[in-house]
């Protein structure tokens, strides 16, 4: 490499080399937004299903705790 061709090349000090890293990293590590948002959909239609059949039992348990607790 010429000398004139170094002077092009900007210089990076370590702590410019470690930044330019975690930027590429961040940039990089986004997410996949659809899926995040299908597993969302998907925990929440579950809930509602499991709600529906365990709703009287959790009713029950928290009136006699409640019934415990006020005598």
């Amino acid at each position: 490499m010429t000398e004139l061709a170094r002077a092009r090349v900007p210089h990076r000090s370590p702590r410019r080399r470690r930044i330019a890293s975690v930027a590429r990293f961040l940039r990089d590590e986004r997410g996949d937004v659809p899926g995040w948002v299908l597993i969302t959909i998907m925990t929440a239609g579950l809930v509602a299903v499991l709600w529906q059949f365990a709703e009287p039992y959790l009713t029950d348990m928290l009136q006699s705790a409640l019934d415990l607790v006020t005598g």
